[in-house]
């Protein structure tokens, strides 16, 4: 990761410190399915309860912020870099953004089934129940990097 991180930084002349660096969904295979979609540039966007923020402590992405992306075997997939962030009430959020999370078919039925279901998994972990009107930290990003083991 560091070593990613620091050539990436050197060709960008960017003198910043590795950023986070995390996988997509709930395992390996949502991890990768997730991270492919960030790749191919279909998936622009995402979303976290801004209680999960809370309960572990983790501040809110910012808009410039980089954040290394992973894979299912945390290797190193992808560099992003934050766009635009803002809180929004699941229940609020546009179909716009839901199509840039890029999953499904696409709709904003898949995208709304698709975190009830998370949502509620995730918070389960912490003792917690969904709500309609959970708070979303809801995230647009570009990839500006891709990694290549062999570079």
């Amino acid at each position: 990761m560091e070593a990613y991180w620091e050539s990436f930084a050197k060709k960008n002349g960017l003198d910043l410190e590795c950023p986070a660096a995390w996988a997509f969904g709930d395992g390996a295979e949502m991890a990768d399915r997730l991270g492919a979609l960030v790749v191919n540039g279909v998936k622009t966007a995402t979303c976290a309860a801004h209680c999960v923020h809370e309960i572990e402590g983790e501040a809110i992405p910012q808009v410039g912020e980089y954040n290394i992306i992973l894979d299912g075997k945390n290797e190193p997939l992808a560099i992003i870099r934050y766009t635009e962030v803002e809180l929004v009430k699941m229940n609020e959020v546009s179909r716009d953004f839901a199509r840039s999370e890029g999953e499904g078919d696409l709709s904003y039925e898949y995208w709304y089934e698709a975190h009830v279901n998370f949502f509620t998994w995730e918070l389960g972990q912490y003792g917690r129940e969904f709500t309609p009107d959970l708070l979303l930290v809801c995230q647009r990003f570009e990839v500006v990097d891709v990694f290549e083991l062999y570079e």
